[in-house]
């Protein structure tokens, strides 16, 4: 199996698409309505978008009022060539802006900017998660919503690895890990199934990729189920109020706490 991370390296454009639609109806999420009544007619910030996730198995961006753009850079292995305060594409007749920055520092968003944030399958990429997810809460108005996917390792090629203990992630915290950590190298070399993953080439041409990985961000540093995807949106300063899991995704809608405990 082809990683939807990696395959518009592996085919045309046009089939690609399909590819990627077909793919994405079958991770359809089955009642939408408590995650689009919060986004319905509201502004919101995409983390390492666009998504077809979020166009087809839970169609937020067909209800939002506007949403912008975060991307690492401006080349990355999913979109191409991308352009900082350009327009961000997130719908062929829908856009917003296009910013270049870390998740972990959005310091160019004032605070308090939006009222929802999106992230889908862009968490894991993060060397140091529980800084971006505070960081997008910075971004969040008052009582505002975030939207969380990471994949479940079980469907992708990371299902030889096991979950990231949460006390890691904390110790990433504390000792403010940055973005060029490779930490989680020798793991991912040793347990990475180039079988569901046959974008990334022979073994020597991920090793090659992977020890790259601040310039291209293909690696997935941690690993997640819902328990350590809860615990870390809770440590956050966030409020869970809807999560679930498919052979696919896990998945959380959160509400940003009006005051810290």
């Amino acid at each position: 199996m082809v990683s939807t991370a990696n395959i518009s390296r592996v085919l045309p454009r046009s089939i690609r698409k399909l590819g990627y639609r077909f793919m994405f109806r079958k991770r359809k999420i089955l009642d939408p309505s408590p995650f689009i009544h919060c986004v319905a007619g509201r502004r919101g910030l995409e983390i390492g978008g666009p998504s077809i996730f979020f166009d087809i198995s839970l169609p937020i961006y067909h209800h939002a009022c506007s949403i912008d753009g975060v991307n690492f850079s401006q080349e990355t292995m999913w979109e191409g060539s991308i352009t900082g305060s350009r327009p961000f594409n997130y719908l062929k007749k829908q856009s917003g802006r296009q910013i270049i920055a870390e998740a972990t520092d959005l310091t160019e968003i004032e605070h308090e900017s939006y009222e929802f944030v999106l992230s889908c399958h862009s968490l894991e990429h993060t060397a140091n998660p529980l800084k971006a997810l505070i960081e997008w809460n910075r971004v969040l108005k008052p009582g505002g919503i975030l939207i969380l996917v990471v994949p479940n390792k079980e469907s992708i090629f990371d299902h030889r690895r096991t979950v990231t203990a949460f006390s890691h992630l904390v110790s990433d915290y504390q000792t403010n890990t940055d973005e060029g950590d490779l930490t989680h190298l020798p793991e991912i070399l040793e347990f990475h199934d180039l079988t569901k993953d046959q974008a990334a080439g022979t073994p020597e041409q991920f090793h090659e990729r992977s020890v790259r990985n601040f310039e291209n961000r293909g690696l997935h540093h941690h690993v997640f189920d819902l328990q350590t995807l809860t615990q870390s949106v809770l440590f956050s300063n966030f409020e869970v109020q809807h999560s679930g899991s498919s052979y696919y995704d896990h998945f959380v809608l959160c509400r940003k706490k009006l005051n810290h405990d």
